[in-house]
């Protein structure tokens, strides 16, 4: 097979899905020479998304946490190429990127044009701040891994000032709110809650952490979680109340300020530190691909085989797309469950294509729920397959829920590195972990 016939395959977008993805395509389609794998991504590392919280609290460094999609490209027969994409032509079948610069803003890499015979659109999601007045300008968002770091500086420096001014406190200057009950609003919560307690041994502050720093949840829905069972959202609350974080449901925001947030029901909650994780959309480019259908979150509407209801050479998944449910019931919750589901279900897919044989259909087997609250619980639901031998659903914490949440993460590596290498960075975590600090304090 001459260059020229190499099918080309050009995924876009390199998070958990769209990773996993091009790495096992590199390895099966790519090593043997029956298509070129390309991936594109705006960043030159890969960082799991459902880690940011971490990251950004302090409690995990983020270059500990990386991967270069330089090294992984060329260890699983891909290329990688760096760009943000603003344009899809669908007509001459061209994918366009914007130019990347450096931090000093000089131009690191032109705009460029990449051609393809499948494309895979595979962007996940960003915070959609239902342009409310003063979240773009005030909040923090913890979409990528530089936000996340950025919001760590923060943080740090927040209570830095603190210690070392002379004046008393602001009311509401350690204060942290947060606009988003579901999983990333809780779970950051309980992090930077513990994040705090670390923070203040290490300064040698006086600070009262219930009175001087106070975290709040405000959710616009009548309970936290609204997509998770009612059980598992009391658990939560509990929990969270008994930390000292306060949960404010029912309660709508209605503008951001540099002190804090006015709901509608006209409540003031001050802070010094906002932070919005109340939403999430598609990026706004996919909208404007033009014949395409999306949703008004800027989803793709896409068939069960995951390819674009009105073109079959461009497929979407994870959270970018609109998957219907097999039962009719509505759409794939957007989850990284489903995203490795539907990745691996590609795989297949791609193979059939190349040899002209009919797609599979994406099937969404929902697996549980599971809520990680830093060092003090974790607690979910285990559903589907995983919980049909005891019940429909299979409420779990503790120590066992704790572990499958950290399987998951163990999962997704296995995906790209396989076992051997996982096994052995884990065992070199296990014996280095007594010598690391607990905190990121730079």
């Amino acid at each position: 097979m001459t260059a020229q016939q190499i099918h080309r395959i050009l995924i876009v977008g390199g998070g958990a899905g769209g990773l996993e993805l091009a790495t096992r395509l590199g390895d099966d389609l790519g090593r043997s020479g029956r298509a070129e794998i390309s991936l594109i991504d705006s960043g030159l590392t890969h960082t799991w998304k459902p880690l940011l919280h971490e990251v950004a609290a302090g409690t995990l460094n983020s270059h500990a946490g990386e991967l270069s999609y330089l090294v992984q490209a060329r260890a699983h027969h891909f290329q990688f190429r760096l760009g943000r994409v603003t344009r899809v032509d669908r007509a001459a079948r061209m994918v366009h990127t914007e130019n990347t610069r450096d931090d000093t803003g000089a131009e690191l890499v032109p705009a460029r044009s990449f051609p393809y015979d499948t494309l895979i659109l595979a962007v996940g999601s960003i915070a959609d701040d239902f342009g409310i007045p003063g979240v773009k300008e005030h909040c923090h968002f913890l979409d990528r891994r530089g936000q996340a770091d950025r919001f760590q500086q923060h943080l740090l420096r927040t209570f830095y000032t603190a210690v070392t001014q002379t004046a008393p406190l602001r009311p509401g200057q350690l204060d942290i709110a947060i606009a988003g009950g579901g999983a990333t609003g809780v779970e950051l919560a309980a992090e930077l809650h513990h994040s705090a307690q670390e923070l203040i041994g290490y300064l040698f502050a006086g600070f009262n952490a219930g009175q001087d720093i106070r975290i709040t949840i405000i959710d616009a829905a009548d309970r936290i979680l609204p997509g998770l069972p009612a059980r598992l959202s009391a658990q939560v609350t509990e929990e969270l109340r008994r930390l000292g974080i306060d949960v404010l449901t029912g309660e709508r925001i209605a503008q951001a300020q540099a002190d804090g947030f006015r709901t509608v029901g006209g409540k003031s909650i001050q802070a010094g530190t906002l932070v919005w994780a109340a939403g999430i959309k598609a990026p706004d480019f996919l909208a404007h691909i033009e014949g395409l259908e999306c949703n008004r979150g800027n989803q793709l509407l896409v068939l069960p085989t995951l390819q674009t209801t009105r073109d079959k050479d461009i497929f979407a998944f994870g959270d970018c797309a609109a998957c219907p449910m097999s039962d009719g019931s509505g759409m794939v919750p957007p989850r990284a469950q489903a995203a490795h589901q539907q990745a691996s279900m590609l795989v297949k897919s791609m193979r059939r294509r190349l040899e002209g044989r009919p797609l599979p259909d994406y099937r969404y087997v929902d697996y549980g729920s599971l809520i990680n609250m830093s060092r003090y619980s974790t607690v979910g639901s285990l559903m589907g397959n995983l919980a049909r031998h005891w019940s429909p659903r299979l409420f779990v914490e503790g120590f066992f829920a704790r572990l499958v949440y950290l399987s998951l993460y163990k999962l997704h590596l296995l995906a790209l590195h396989g076992f051997m290498h996982v096994a052995l960075t884990t065992l070199a975590d296990l014996l280095t972990r007594r010598t690391r600090p607990r905190l990121k304090l730079h």
